[in-house]
């Protein structure tokens, strides 16, 4: 018995593990273009269709900082959520909907595996955090969004950085678009563009965290 549930235990953190890698991978091996923002134009805009991201940089001040700046200049408008994954997360923040990457700075990755043990946000339904290569800094732009508490195996790998704190059915709602198989057999690829229309900073929440508006089309 004590072999069955030690074998047990190891295909369970194996399969955690091939998720994580996958969050690794996808994102960083597509197209090799890159495109620099333009000039921002006006957009129509759907409140219906946003989402309001907190950040908390107690947890990751570089990221925050990071994240705060791509959004004031600008750079997620017109980019795409490119990742879906049902009862995992939704991941964004890098490509434009022909697939053109559009590249920024690295940054560190504030998180404990990394040696930054200030991180103790857990990854929970709502939490917003960084993705990366295997490299532990190499995250940039793109960010995902978990939908559930049942990954516990991200804290202290990944940076989590801030918290959707309103519009979350909008991220479940991602999944209403149907979801297609990638090159490597996973179920990620939304059917139907899943679209930034535009990213703002708004006024501080009621604890004066820094918050960041998303208006998304699909």
């Amino acid at each position: 018995m004590k072999i069955k549930k030690l074998l047990t235990t190891i295909v369970s953190t194996m399969c955690a593990v091939v998720m994580t890698l996958s969050m690794v991978s996808c994102g960083h091996n597509s197209s090799s273009k890159s495109e620099s923002k333009t000039s921002s134009t006006a957009v129509e805009v759907d409140e219906k269709k946003s989402f309001t991201i907190a950040l908390y940089p107690e947890y990751a001040p570089e990221t925050c900082e990071n994240f705060e700046k791509l959004v004031k200049d600008g750079f997620y408008d017109g980019l795409i959520f490119h990742r879906v994954m049902d009862g995992f997360m939704a991941q964004g923040g890098g490509y434009d909907k022909n697939g053109k990457r559009r590249s920024c700075a690295n940054i560190n990755g504030e998180f404990s595996a990394n040696g930054f043990t200030k991180n103790t946000l857990n990854h929970k339904r709502g939490t917003v955090s960084m993705a990366r290569a295997t490299n532990m800094n190499s995250a940039s732009s793109e960010f995902f969004i978990v939908y559930n508490d049942k990954h516990s195996y991200l804290d202290g790998q990944y940076a989590g950085f801030g918290q959707v704190t309103k519009g979350m059915e909008v991220i479940d709602d991602f999944l209403t678009v149907g979801l297609s198989y990638d090159a490597r057999g996973e179920k990620s690829v939304p059917n139907k563009t899943i679209l930034i229309l535009k990213a703002e900073m708004i006024e501080d929440d009621s604890e004066g965290h820094h918050q960041a508006k998303f208006y998304v089309q699909y």
